[in-house]
């Protein structure tokens, strides 16, 4: 993230001096307040276990209450005492699984709390433990640090949160709801960035040392007109408004976005893509022309079509794997989870080991054992909360179910895996995988729905020792998928496996 620019590295060591100067009492008063995740995980795998135990005690470090802001962890750089935007966005599928969902609720409202005209519709990048914007990126109304993908990424995240939690205020707080309008509105107009004007805007960032109006979190560059992330981010920011409102019953609203999220994603696949050359762009220079070759902002958001275009983003994010520097954790965070999603999870495992062995460089900022956690619950296991249809068929529904999916991608290293005391929709899960079988249990005390998948087709699985007819379909990349629907009741637990 920002962690790199130069301009700003004296600036961090004065703020962080202070800090800890003004602030050691309260530090030591919060971290005895910081909570204990009851998240555990066991495996035939010991070093699957070192990286989780390194990951789960790391991130818990960062973990605080008691201080004005009210519950929060650390999402920036390490003894800021603060959080912004974009690693709040991708450190909560970590926390949401070591149980931390207030906190990551009250981060995000603080966020959609201080959306303002006078910010040209931005919020604070980021937010100190005082509930202040964090001094080192915050002057004034005209003089702050801001990514445009933030509000996007807000966005989307507080949509993913409902669906994990179940927790209604995200699609009916009236501070939340204002912050998704205000973003899809006046913020996209103000910042030119509607689908008929975004190819053309002028990058309007202010000088250093701040960048109000980064076209991307692509910071190094300052040749840069846009950046493919900023639109990736549009195009997820879009479907999850389409769904909150589908949800609110604003059918509508909802069909729209979800056609604004269609031409965006259009945009991407033809105007950003070199048709000769069969690889996507990642940024447009100042003088127009387009640089680079798009991968991991590509595929996080799920913007390529599938098929050549999907395969060639991440053949381009299997290369940087090689030749990105060990320093930039924060993209690399995420290749184990995008890895997993497009199946390839040899290489996602072995983006885990590099991540949490001993000596790694920067694995100690935040978002490296958040995302750690993340993609081992929602990636190697498989462990994901959706609703049961589509966000185009959400658009129809009326009353649709959530449900717990999980699917294995297990490698050779990794003969079973168990995670235990997972939180899911108010309630905790116990997960058992092995690459052809898994067993859930319900701690919780309402029935659950449970989707179990594996990678492959079959006509048949085995649910509790009795065949049943499953369901095939296709996903990333053509690979066929397998999956039966269940219920499973309050202090139960299920099998469900591949027939030999």
């Amino acid at each position: 993230m920002e962690a790199q620019n130069q301009h700003r590295t004296f600036g961090r060591i004065v703020i962080c001096i202070a800090l800890i100067v003004l602030c050691s009492s309260a530090t030591c008063q919060s971290r005895q307040q910081a909570p204990h995740s009851n998240l555990e995980l066991s495996s035939s795998d010991t070093r699957l276990v070192e990286a989780f135990n390194w990951a789960k005690q790391q991130a818990m470090e960062y973990v605080f209450d008691g201080d004005p802001v009210g519950p929060w962890y650390e999402a920036s750089l390490p003894g800021r005492r603060a959080f912004c935007m974009r690693d709040v966005s991708h450190q909560a599928a970590g926390a949401q699984a070591l149980g931390l969902s207030k906190y990551t609720h009250n981060m995000l409202r603080r966020f959609a709390e201080n959306i303002a005209a006078s910010r040209d519709w931005c919020s604070y990048w980021e937010i100190d433990y005082r509930n202040l914007p964090a001094p080192v990126d915050y002057k004034n109304d005209q003089e702050f640090w801001y990514n445009l993908p933030a509000n996007f990424d807000i966005l989307d995240t507080c949509y993913r949160m409902y669906l994990w939690t179940g927790d209604k205020t995200y699609i009916e707080d009236p501070v939340f709801l204002n912050f998704y309008d205000r973003t899809v509105t006046d913020y996209v107009n103000r910042w030119d960035l509607s689908v008929n004007r975004i190819m053309t805007r002028k990058n309007t960032a202010s000088p250093p040392p701040f960048f109000r109006g980064d076209p991307s979190y692509e910071e190094s560059r300052r040749d840069m007109e846009l950046g493919v992330d900023l639109l990736a981010t549009q195009y997820a920011g879009y479907r999850s408004f389409a769904a909150i409102q589908a949800l609110r019953g604003n059918k509508d609203s909802a069909k729209m976005y979800l056609q604004n999220a269609s031409e965006v994603k259009s945009l991407v696949n033809s105007k950003w893509w070199n048709p000769s050359e069969k690889y996507f762009y990642s940024y447009l220079d100042n003088n127009r022309q387009f640089q680079g070759r798009g991968g991991s902002d590509i595929l996080y958001r799920d913007v390529a079509d599938d098929g050549p275009r999907a395969q060639s983003a991440l053949n381009a994010l299997l290369k940087q794997t090689h030749t990105e520097s060990a320093s930039a954790v924060e993209p690399r965070s995420h290749y184990a989870e995008i890895l997993y999603r497009y199946g390839d999870p040899d290489a996602a495992y072995a983006q885990i080991m590099d991540l949490s062995h001993p000596g790694r460089e920067r694995r100690e900022y935040p978002e490296v054992s958040y995302s750690v956690i993340g993609a081992l619950v929602n990636g190697m296991m498989g462990i994901n909360v959706k609703p049961s249809v589509s966000v185009e068929e959400l658009v129809d529904s009326t009353h649709p179910e959530m449900v717990v999916e999980t699917m294995p991608q297990l490698t050779g290293k990794t003969r079973w895996v168990e995670i235990r005391n997972l939180p899911v929709l108010d309630e905790q899960i116990t997960v058992r995988e092995e690459s052809r079988s898994t067993v859930l249990m319900n701690q919780g005390k309402s029935e659950l729905v449970w989707q179990a998948a594996f990678a492959g087709s079959f006509p048949n699985l085995v649910v509790n020792g009795k065949s049943q007819a499953a369901h095939t379909e296709t996903r990333y990349l053509g690979h066929s998928v397998t999956l039966v629907r269940l219920h499973v009741p309050a202090g139960a637990s299920a099998r469900v496996e591949v027939p030999r």
